[in-house]
């Protein structure tokens, strides 16, 4: 079994060259309300969820990006609202959410 049931990656890239990544798109607030609101319900830890945030993860052109392993199911989101649904659908219920991602 592994350690989390469902582990999303939150790309909080700075770019130096001043071309657009995550970070410029509210990637870092995003991360923080996911990892907050699991904290806060007791679903973070072994044998449940993981968050965490990362660097590039190299998927720029549809920022700002999430991916969840062990599914490999790519997100690209815009709001709270986003991201409670890849939550609530993804990580709790095991459905990746359609609308919201990539390939």
């Amino acid at each position: 079994m592994s350690f989390y049931t469902k582990h999303i990656f939150f790309c909080n890239n700075v770019r130096k060259d001043g071309k657009a990544c995550c970070s410029q798109l509210g990637a870092k607030q995003m991360y923080r309300h996911a990892k907050d609101k699991c904290r806060d319900e007791g679903m973070l830890g072994e044998g449940k969820i993981g968050i965490s945030e990362s660097r590039c993860l190299g998927r720029c052109e549809h920022g700002p990006v999430a991916v969840v392993y062990p599914d490999n199911v790519w997100y690209q989101y815009i709001d709270e609202d986003d991201v409670d649904e890849i939550i609530t659908e993804h990580l709790i219920g095991g459905n990746a959410v359609k609308r919201l991602q990539i390939k």
